[in-house]
C-alpha cells in the first residue's frame, strides 16, 4: 500500500497515493494517482513552495517539456509503469 497524502485545493480536499517523489535541478516532484487500480490516472506535481515555508506547496506540471522530461525520470524510476 503506497502512501496516501492529502491536497487542499480550491475545491476542496483531495487525496493521492505517492507512488514515487524524485528530485530534478533542485525541484522536487511526486508522482502520485488517485486510485490504487492498476488503471489509475496518474499526476506529476512539482513543489513550488519557498524554502522559507513550513509545508510543501505542489502544483500540476503542465509545461509539455517539464512533464515529458521528469516522466521519463519516473518511467526509469518504476520499470512498470507507463505513461499514455
Amino acid at each position: 500500500m503506497q502512501e496516501k497524502i492529502k491536497f487542499d485545493t480550491e475545491e476542496g480536499a483531495v487525496e493521492f497515493f505517492v507512488l514515487e517523489e524524485t528530485r530534478v535541478n533542485g525541484c522536487n516532484y511526486l508522482l502520485v494517482t488517485d486510485s490504487e487500480e492498476e488503471e489509475a490516472e496518474a499526476f506529476i506535481l512539482k513543489d513550488v513552495s519557498d524554502a522559507s515555508e513550513a509545508e510543501a506547496v505542489y502544483e500540476m506540471v503542465e509545461d509539455g517539456t517539464e512533464l515529458e522530461s521528469v516522466s521519463k525520470i519516473f518511467t526509469e524510476l518504476l520499470e512498470d509503469i507507463t505513461f499514455e
